[in-house]
């Protein structure tokens, strides 16, 4: 029987940052900070800057250096992670109950009070070329890229948009200085961030720390910033490869609307595994590719289809077209077979990924930001065992994705023709 789960604490301080607390019993905690600024805020013209940022703020802080910094987080036995992405910057750190209190402290310290030191920019900077540059030699990546663009326009001519990766471009790092990405730095605080802990800690305790940590946080100048999907656009780019890559983009449900599990369901019956209709169709009967898959994406408010296949150029035509055949076959529905098994596979993500703290502090994160409250596993769970096969055809005969946007890396020019 699956344990029930603890009721999660959820308070906003009056600088606008929204605390969610669950306790659980263990050694361990786990805290997970979003900040609402990521690489689609990057200003048009310095694209890398929120990466940058992210670098830099670790290079001391409060009354630490980067060294004294760096030694006093691995004094603690801290683990690390986080990244920049496109709408957010986040910061992942799990470590022993009994040091809760003093994490918060060096994290509120590397948000609120960074040194920023000119001498540490030049080499980050440096590092995002070279990120870059291995880009450069990854033709699956230089197709995400090409595909972005193509797809997620950038609109305001303000924001960079989503269409470049967070390391940047290399005219953006041209044009980044220590004074502009001081000033990105100036939009942080607050508003609009989430802070997730798990730990053994009762939640009043949590957020007694959290406002004595970070109560006095700036509140900063959240927003998002707008996405624009361009469908039913086709483009072929040559390649000097031996291989050939393919990215395609549809639009798919989003997170608010009724329909997303039964979306997300009908998606792993697309591509969920070994038995799913893309590795069947596209490996095992016809060996058109050594990857193919399409999945739900999320980007901004917005769902999103996207797929992806690595071929060769002689089959790369035919693994298009069968990818987009069994894309279409959607329409007429799913059997009762592959539905149980997706829905098994969906249930079995939603338990396994509420069993760690650290998964368990990113799912409380995740829901407050794509649905603005806290889904508990075991009502989640529920709710995907009750999704009939009927809904989700049903969905399906409803559900209009629109034409999709492709791009091709590597084609035949008698086949791009």
């Amino acid at each position: 029987m699956q344990a029930v789960s603890p009721p999660t604490h959820l308070v906003t301080l009056p600088n606008g940052l929204t605390l969610a607390a669950e306790t659980r019993p263990g050694p361990g905690f786990a805290l997970d900070l979003r900040v609402p600024l990521g690489s689609a805020h990057d200003p048009q013209g310095e694209q890398g800057s929120a990466a940058l940022l992210e670098e830099w703020l670790s290079k001391g802080a409060g009354n630490r250096d980067a060294r004294t910094f760096q030694d006093a987080l691995d004094d603690l036995g801290l683990r690390r992670g986080g990244g920049v992405g496109a709408e957010a910057t986040r910061f992942a750190v799990s470590g022993l109950n009994a040091d809760l209190g003093p994490a918060l402290q060096l994290y509120a310290d590397l948000v609120q009070r960074p040194q920023l030191p000119d001498e540490e920019f030049e080499v980050l900077t440096d590092l995002a070329r070279q990120d870059l540059e291995a880009m450069r030699d990854s033709p699956a990546e230089q197709l995400a890229l090409e595909a972005r663009l193509r797809a997620f326009p950038a609109l305001d001519g303000v924001h960079a948009g989503y269409a470049h990766p967070a390391s940047g471009t290399s005219e953006g790092l041209a044009g980044v200085t220590p004074d502009t990405v001081r000033a990105l730095y100036g939009r942080y605080g607050a508003s609009g961030s989430i802070l997730s802990v798990v730990s053994a800690h009762d939640v009043h305790e949590v957020e007694a720390l959290v406002r004595a940590t970070f109560g006095d946080w700036r509140t900063g100048e959240a927003h998002s910033v707008p996405l624009h999907f361009q469908p039913g656009l086709t483009t072929h780019l040559p390649g000097d490869t031996s291989q050939a890559h393919l990215s395609l983009y549809w639009r798919g449900v989003n997170p608010t609307h009724p329909d997303w599990l039964p979306w997300h369901l009908a998606m792993g019956v697309l591509s969920g595994g070994s038995a799913s209709r893309i590795f069947v169709a596209v490996r095992e009967e016809r060996g058109l590719a050594y990857s193919a898959s399409i999945g739900a994406q999320v980007l901004g408010t917005q769902g999103f289809v996207g797929g992806y296949a690595g071929s060769t150029p002689a089959r790369a035509a035919e693994t298009l077209d069968v990818m987009l055949g069994e894309f279409a076959r959607l329409k007429a529905g799913v059997t009762d077979a592959e539905f149980q098994r997706a829905r098994a596979a969906l249930i079995a993500s939603t338990v396994f990924g509420a069993e760690s703290l650290r998964g368990r502090v990113v799912a409380l994160t995740r829901d407050l930001t794509l649905f603005g409250a806290v889904r508990q596993p075991r009502e989640l769970r529920a709710q995907i065992e009750a999704l009939t096969l009927t809904q989700v055809n049903d969905f399906l005969r409803r559900w209009d994705p629109g034409e999709p946007n492709i791009v091709t890396l590597g084609l035949p020019q008698e086949v791009q023709a």
